[in-house]
């Protein structure tokens, strides 16, 4: 089954009670047994719901894994996952990962002693430094979040192995029409479907896929007993939203590609950060491990001044949170996203006051293209 028909005929297909071809919403929280422990597979909403199982069922094949699990956000997701490991466990941590990944691992996880270690993951030497006798698991966002750097999944999958440690990738910039990191020797992926996957900005939602038996009991079990489950309605919008997944994503990617020819030769831009440029450092890899490049695009303006001037004047890029959705956003990392990370940490990074990042829409790319012309003349 090609990937935009699998979008479409993925996962439970027909709704098998009535046969619908949208899977309803089963707005319920607890269903009748026909005896003490018999029922028709679901008994209470935190540990199953049909429209929840259909999603569940549609990224586990999507993402060729053995289960998947929906979750009430993507901090949500990322937080089950590490409640699978022990107070005295130790993971290593792409260094530029989304800002809430950093905090919850370093205010909030910290606090149940679950160690962690920040690195360049693009150079997987850095991996194998930083694996302690207490390391667990290898923690990978690629492309990163805002700096786009990218990892080799399959090399770095394979580093795992040798130390018998678990890999676990945040595949939300690429999504599974791009990059199945499972095919790749990942053992966990886990997205923020809030973005791309919902794709219209009315959703805030998780998802998880693991590629073992051992892993999905694990994981259902901390899910089950902590209950930060996605309810029936949201999971029927991300249902909803993947059906059109491949068709935006290639869309999202042509606009991104005129954009950033744009920036690119533009005079008041001194970066352009996008894995699709023949200049990025690993081009090579995210175009062997990607069948495309996304939709996201950071660029350095040289101040938070310049920064500043830039959003008041645009006018179809909507200064907002978040990502991957059909209209373009943009974002000063520094003081958004990537506000709880200290000053420090984000120099040391590269994440400047001056650096700005865009979600590329659906808008005409020429309409967006002379929006940021406009903005950047003044």
């Amino acid at each position: 089954m090609k990937k935009k028909t699998q979008l479409i005929h993925g996962g439970v297909g027909l709704d098998p009670q009535t046969g619908a071809v949208s899977t309803p919403i089963y707005q319920v929280s607890t269903y009748k047994q026909d005896e003490v422990g018999k029922h028709k597979g679901f008994e209470y909403s935190r540990s199953g719901n049909p429209t929840r199982h259909a999603l569940e069922e549609l990224i586990k094949d999507l993402e060729g894994g053995k289960r998947g699990f929906a979750f009430g956000s993507g901090m949500a997701a990322i937080t089950a996952v590490m409640m699978m490991f022990d107070s005295g466990d130790h993971v290593v941590l792409t260094d530029d990962v989304y800002g809430g990944t950093y905090r919850v691992m370093t205010k909030v996880l910290n606090r149940l002693g679950i160690e962690s270690t920040f690195v360049d993951s693009s150079d997987l030497e850095n991996i194998e430094k930083a694996i302690q006798h207490n390391t667990k698991a290898v923690y990978i966002e690629t492309p990163t979040n805002p700096l786009l750097k990218i990892t080799d999944i399959e090399a770095a999958a394979n580093l795992a192995k040798e130390h018998n440690l678990l890999t676990i990738v945040d595949n939300t910039f690429s999504t599974p029409y791009w990059q199945n990191p499972l095919s790749l020797g990942a053992d966990i992926v886990l997205h923020s479907a809030t973005k791309y996957i919902g794709g219209h900005s009315d959703v805030v939602a998780g998802l998880v896929v693991v590629n073992s038996e051992e892993l999905a009991e694990d994981l259902f079990f901390v899910q089950n007993s902590t209950g930060g489950v996605l309810g029936p309605q949201d999971s029927w919008l991300l249902i909803r939203g993947i059906k059109t997944l491949g068709l935006r994503m290639e869309e999202h990617e042509e606009n991104t590609k005129k954009i950033v020819e744009y920036l690119t030769g533009h005079a008041k831009v001194s970066k352009v950060y996008y894995p699709g440029l023949e200049t990025h450092p690993h081009h090579d890899i995210a175009k062997k491990q990607a069948s495309g490049f996304g939709g996201m695009v950071s660029f350095d303006v040289g101040s938070e001044e310049n920064a500043d001037r830039l959003l008041t004047n645009t006018k179809y890029f909507t200064l907002a949170e978040s990502l991957g959705a059909v209209e373009s956003l943009i974002s000063v990392p520094a003081r958004m996203t990537h506000a709880s990370i200290p000053k420090e940490r984000r120099s040391e990074l590269g994440i400047t006051d001056g650096l700005v990042r865009i979600s590329v829409g659906l808008e005409d790319a020429e309409d967006l293209i002379e929006d940021l012309e406009r903005a950047l003349s003044r």
